[in-house]
């Protein structure tokens, strides 16, 4: 491994001609508005990860994906002026603003959007080691400040502040002379690895990989097969599972060739997603998904195309976009009367900004069901194949209707489903997977499923049309979403359709699971509810879904674009089956003749479990506080998001002064009486004595997809994105409670 230059990406820049055009660096618009567009100095950056302007930092590759074309609403707004071949959009994942370019060529706006998406996929090809190396070269270059390719005392010591780590100077200055292998007084090149290997030595591991190995270099096979029995649990094909992680995992070829595992293996092997809390197999799509619709929880997005509050924020199609990209498969549009005849999206009666409703529909058309088609000739899918639900909330005169159903039909063509599949009215709705690549709308409708079928046409001057203020155009488009207002558990129950759907404010929806949660739950087995926000929620801050997933509401309806622990429990839900957006509801809420009070759980099949959490230890935990020479004081909190019977937190004791490596083997005890409805909640914490502790990272999952056993977590920022390298080193029991 070689600090300076990195030489696997000075390796990649000197053999492509895309990332060598883009290291000279290039001249290209910045575009903010239509009358906002400066030339800026674009330029690659040595590390193959940061384009960097007019000395601001702008981007890091790792962090963003790339659109070719007028695919921004600001660069629609200027696609008179500038065309579509010298237009991209560099977009951040998280909540941070596009950046909008305009090339002076097509050459060079396709050279740059082919050298950022081949760094974008170097990036996420890489393996535990190679993104290590890669930190480590970051942080060597950091503190390299003279840039000479070597570190005097003092450039470590600044370091280590940098670092998270409060070590005292003599230790330091041990460690930095036992690495000085060239006595040179500076550390260089391997000498500075193995600095950092001295500085991150994991003796929690450590003690693990000594308790198994019979002499304290290495695992052989069988003490690997105990291992991997005894504390992970493993039960089937356990040999051939063990060959495989040496395989993989084992950097040593004389290891390899023995069948066996060295520390620096079983390192590996823990820090990889094998040896996640989050069980892989459950990461990839794996549920049953012939089910009808409403037997499934449904990621869902609230007012999708606000960006920050409910009364003065933006609108955008941008928020569709991000809320497609992040697994959403339900979002909801605010029609009202436009100019020119055209109908707009925003929040009424308020001062947020407007857009086209059919600017909406042509975003919806593009990013539902996205696949990515390489210049390979491969494909990436870069969103679910799973229906996508259109909630259309519709406060617009029946002209403007017609012509919503006039753009929903010719933008959408085939994927907006008209008619119920193959002409049948079914008895219940389909399923995600008969209604693949479809996209359905949920509003108001005239008459029902059948009448269409039978021939019924109402008079539209009679009736139920006039009454409902409903064009026939934009109520032929609704087919299994019905919107009806609810009456009462009794009423659904003999008067309900299955394509039925009612909404209920949060507010409502408590009461009802309050006071009749088994009939709310029974309710949710013949047919779909969604629940959103209340008005009062002006800051666009989001309810606990939670609650609304213990009574089986499938479409719980939240502000994608405000972080916090309500997005976190939902990215937590969703995380499993393949980020699809659907995840299937446990038997017990699949069926009628079940009763199941979210309240009350203890019902036939009640079988609480106990959760034993050791905190062992955490690694390199992020800074929160910029001062120099500030320090975090981790502690760990975990929280259980279930049933009420089953909410719960406690937490570790605070670590002082380390952020680096703190180690607490802390054990935190939970009983968890509805495991099927559990989310298992992981968040680091900087305390502090004063005020309100800091938030340092999460992670959040279902408790059905833990692994039990030694495992690491991997945390998440605030908005849900990675922060490498940061994790929690934790030791996971679950048995039968007596």
């Amino acid at each position: 491994f070689y600090i300076r230059g990195c030489p696997k990406h000075t390796f990649l820049m000197h053999a492509d001609d895309d990332l060598k055009s883009m290291f000279v660096g290039t001249v290209m618009r910045k575009i903010k508005s239509r009358t906002w567009k400066k030339h800026r100095y674009f330029r690659l950056q040595e590390d193959c990860m940061t384009i960097w302007y007019k000395s601001k930092k702008a981007a890091n590759a790792h962090s963003t994906s790339v659109r070719e074309g007028h695919q921004s609403e600001v660069l629609l707004s200027i696609a008179d002026e500038f065309p579509p071949d010298r237009c991209f959009t560099l977009v951040f994942r998280g909540r941070r603003g596009n950046l909008d370019l305009v090339a002076e060529s097509a050459g060079e706006a396709q050279s740059w959007i082919k050298g950022i998406r081949k760094l974008i996929d170097n990036l996420e090809n890489m393996g535990q080691r190679e993104k290590l190396d890669q930190w480590i070269c970051d942080w060597f270059k950091k503190a390299d400040k003279n840039r000479d390719g070597q570190m005097n005392f003092k450039e470590v010591r600044d370091l280590l502040k940098m670092m998270n780590v409060d070590m005292n100077e003599h230790h330091a200055l041990r460690l930095f002379t036992m690495a000085d292998k060239s006595q040179s007084g500076t550390l260089e090149d391997d000498e500075f690895v193995l600095f950092y290997k001295m500085l991150t030595q994991r003796e929690d591991v450590l003690r693990v990989f000594q308790e198994y190995s019979g002499n304290g270099q290495k695992l052989t096979l069988q003490d690997l097969k105990d291992f991997l029995r005894e504390e992970q649990l493993h039960e089937d094909g356990i040999q051939q599972y063990a060959l495989k992680l040496i395989e993989r995992y084992e950097p040593s070829d004389t290891a390899r060739m023995l069948q066996a595992m060295t520390f620096d293996g079983f390192l590996m092997y823990l820090t990889s997603p094998e040896g996640s809390i989050f069980n892989p197999s459950m990461v990839e799509l794996y549920q049953d998904m012939t089910q009808p619709l409403c037997h499934y929880f449904i990621s869902s997005s609230h007012n999708t195309y606000l960006l920050e509050d409910q009364i003065r924020g933006h609108s955008s199609v941008e928020g569709y976009i991000r809320a497609l990209k992040r697994g959403c498969r339900c979002v909801e549009v605010d029609c009202w009367d436009g100019p020119n005849g055209e109908p707009i999206v925003y929040h009424g009666h308020t001062f947020t900004s407007k857009i086209f409703f059919k600017d909406v529909v042509t975003v919806l058309g593009n990013y539902a069901f996205k696949v990515l088609v390489l210049s390979d000739g491969n494909t990436t899918v870069l969103a679910s194949q799973y229906p996508v639900i259109l909630s259309i909330e519709n406060h617009c005169s029946v002209e403007q209707q017609k012509l919503m159903a006039q753009h929903l039909t010719q933008i959408l063509g085939d994927k907006l489903l008209k008619s119920p599949l193959d002409g049948k009215i079914l008895i219940s709705l389909p399923s995600p997977e008969d209604l693949k690549g479809k996209i359905l709308l949920k509003g108001k409708k005239i008459g029902g499923l059948e009448d269409g079928m039978n021939g019924v046409v109402d008079d539209p001057l009679m009736g139920e049309k006039s009454k409902q203020h409903l064009s026939k155009e934009l109520s032929d488009c609704v087919v299994y979403c019905k919107s009806v207002h609810f009456s009462g558990f009794k009423h659904s129950q003999i008067h309900s359709k299955f394509y039925e759907i009612s909404s209920f404010t949060e507010s409502k929806a408590r009461k009802h699971i309050r006071e009749a949660g088994a009939e709310f739950v029974l309710h949710n087995v013949r047919q779909l509810s969604r629940v959103y926000p209340s008005g009062l929620r002006t800051d666009s801050s989001n309810f606990n879904p939670q609650d609304m997933w213990n009574a089986g509401c499938q479409i719980v309806a939240l502000n994608f674009q405000t972080a916090g622990v309500e997005m976190d429990q939902n990215d937590g839900l969703f995380s499993q089956n393949g980020h699809c957006g659907y995840i299937l509801k446990p038997a017990f809420m699949r069926k009628i003749d079940e009763r199941f009070d979210p309240e009350n759980p203890q019902n036939d099949g009640y079988k609480p479990l106990s959760l034993s959490i050791q905190v062992i230890s955490g690694q390199q935990l992020p800074k929160v506080n910029m001062k120099e020479g500030s320090i975090i004081d981790p502690l760990v909190r975990v929280e259980i998001h279930g049933v009420p019977l089953d909410q719960a937190k406690q937490e570790t004791r605070y670590i002082d002064n380390n952020g680096f490596n703190p180690v607490w083997y802390d054990t935190l005890q939970f009983t968890i009486h509805v495991p099927e409805l559990a989310l298992v909640r992981f968040v680091v914490e900087d305390y502090d004595k004063t005020s309100k502790n800091d938030f340092v990272g999460q992670f959040t999952l279902p408790f059905t997809c833990i692994q039990p056993g030694y495992r690491h977590i991997h945390l998440l920022s605030k908005d849900g994105t990675s922060i490498t390298p940061s994790s929690l080193f934790v030791n996971v029991r679950i048995t039968n409670v007596n």
